[in-house]
């Protein structure tokens, strides 16, 4: 429930943040350059006081200018309510994840989101796994022999839970910029890593 929420918090910010973006490519030239350069914090705190400054200011309701500063405004307060639950949401997560699966967050490159999302991929599918080669085939990292005529090859298994998918290959990208192991791997001979989804 947890993951969820916290899922449908950062799309809803996403899509605030997008929109903010898109209004600031249309505004004023001399607003787009007064907010230019700004870092994200910056920018929405800055643009979330412009709100209050236009509907203060009646006078100019009908300017395209006064109508982007409250757009603008409007959009970065929008954009303040979903970070604040992620937030939150992703401190209930990682309590989950220290009370349920403390020995996965002490290997390097899984953290709270990634092993929350592989204990729910367990958990809704108890039946498919009885070996770590059956835990593979649900994340799609499994070979699957296959051939053609005389020639005999693998490729990945395409079948079982996205999202699990997504959480090993964002572990397998942080293990390969911080972990010597996982780097030392990597660089034998490998057929390399499949992006989620990958076919």
């Amino acid at each position: 429930m947890y993951k969820l929420a916290k899922d449908s918090a950062g799309k809803a910010r996403t899509q605030a943040i997008n929109q903010l973006k898109a209004v600031l490519i249309r505004a004023d030239p001399q607003l787009r350059e007064e907010l230019a350069g700004l870092g994200n914090a910056e920018l929405f705190r800055t643009c979330a006081g412009l709100v209050d400054d236009s509907l203060n200011h009646e006078a100019g309701e009908g300017s395209v200018l006064h109508a982007t500063h409250v757009t603008l405004g409007l959009l970065a307060r929008r954009i303040r309510q979903p970070s604040e639950e992620v937030q939150e949401l992703e401190g209930c997560l990682t309590r989950l994840a220290e009370r349920h699966a403390p020995q996965l967050l002490e290997i390097v490159g899984i953290g709270p989101d990634t092993t929350v999302t592989l204990l729910i991929a367990i958990g809704d599918n108890p039946e498919l796994l009885g070996s770590e080669a059956s835990f593979a085939a649900l994340c799609w990292v499994s070979p699957v022999e296959r051939s053609s005529g005389s020639r005999q090859y693998r490729r990945l298994n395409r079948c079982g839970d996205r999202r699990a998918n997504a959480a090993l290959y964002w572990i397998v990208q942080t293990r390969l910029r911080v972990g010597p192991c996982t780097q030392d791997y990597y660089g034998t001979p490998q057929q390399g890593v499949a992006r989620p989804g990958a076919r």
